[in-house]
């Protein structure tokens, strides 16, 4: 992703907050730890001079010095293993909390750049840092079937609201557990408040806790985004582009609220075929049924989206309703 050398920074002071927040949390365990059991230290301590001594003893000739550090350490470790045994731990308790265990935190991994530094780049080039917090409370954990009747029944499937709720769910789901191995898009429809950005946002959360790169847009900003790449022409706007055509899942939500025109409709089918060609997966919410889509979208698009994505319809009272009148 092309950075501007102000982001770039921006990232990289990111990464050092962490580093030194993970030194100082080892530092503190260390600390606790050794409160308790003085030993430890001593250990630690005892080591670094036979380290030391034998070390010398290796440069002045004596070439047994090795095979006794070797021995002498041996029995420090047994020793130390021994009483962090007794405190209920292991080595691994001083281990750094990274955050990315793949780069240790550093961004990178050998000289490429780490699949969590890309995100970053996402959240800042496009402004969706925000969207860690909103996945904080709209995840999977927080998935709530009770607002879903169990009385009102869609005379289309023949299902209430809950058990095409559970099914909506059991899909999406299944979605993200073959995500890696089987290509797939979805287009989640229903009407207003029904649960279709809650759901988006459940998908979200899981890829990236999985370590993939994820772009979230309302329609509106992609189409922002879009016209930028079609008018400015610039490198900034290309290499975005190429960022959308190329994240794991693009998640574009409430599809039909942007004002729809001729450049929009040519546009959409722009970055849908992309991505289709690429075999990056996409994720739809609208509030459109599929004949307004077909009008709406034009019939190039409409096949498009038909053919290649699975659909999975939500039903039943608007959520955010039921929300604020139990507050």
């Amino acid at each position: 992703m092309s950075l501007s050398n102000a982001q770039y920074d921006e990232i990289q002071r990111q990464y050092q907050a962490r580093q030194l927040h993970n030194e100082h949390a080892v530092q503190k365990r260390r600390a606790h730890l050794y409160g308790i059991y003085p030993r430890l230290k001593e250990l630690e301590e005892l080591a670094a001079s036979a380290s030391i001594r034998h070390a010398k003893e290796l440069l002045d000739g004596n070439e047994a010095a090795l095979a006794q550090l070797k021995q002498e350490l041996a029995y420090y470790r047994k020793e130390r293993q021994a009483v962090l045994a007794l405190a209920g731990v292991d080595e691994s308790y001083f281990d750094p909390p990274y955050t990315c265990p793949d780069c240790k935190d550093t961004g990178y991994i050998g000289r490429k750049r780490c699949h969590c530094f890309e995100q970053a780049a996402i959240d800042l080039v496009y402004t969706q840092s925000n969207i860690r917090q909103i996945l904080e409370e709209e995840n999977f954990s927080n998935y709530n079937f009770a607002y879903y009747s169990e009385t009102a029944v869609n005379p289309e499937t023949g299902l209430n609201a809950r058990q095409t709720a559970h099914n909506a769910v059991r899909d999406v789901l299944y979605f993200i557990q073959k995500f890696d191995t089987a290509f797939e898009n979805l287009l989640l429809l229903g009407e207003t408040g029904t649960g279709k950005t809650f759901l988006s946002n459940c998908i979200a959360k899981e890829l990236l806790d999985s370590r993939h790169s994820v772009i979230y847009f309302t329609a509106f900003q992609l189409f922002e985004i879009l016209e930028n790449y079609k008018f400015k022409k610039d490198a900034d706007a290309a290499a975005s582009m190429q960022n959308i055509f190329n994240c794991d899942l693009l998640i574009i939500d409430d599809l039909g609220a942007e004002m729809s025109n001729t450049f929009t409709v040519s546009q959409l089918f722009l970055c849908l075929n992309e991505r289709l060609l690429r075999s990056k997966s996409t994720v739809i919410s609208t509030n459109l049924g599929i004949d307004a889509l077909s009008t709406v979208y034009t019939e190039r698009i409409f096949s498009r989206v038909i053919s290649s994505y699975t659909m999975i319809k939500l039903f039943g009272d608007d959520i955010r309703l039921q929300k604020k009148q139990l507050r």
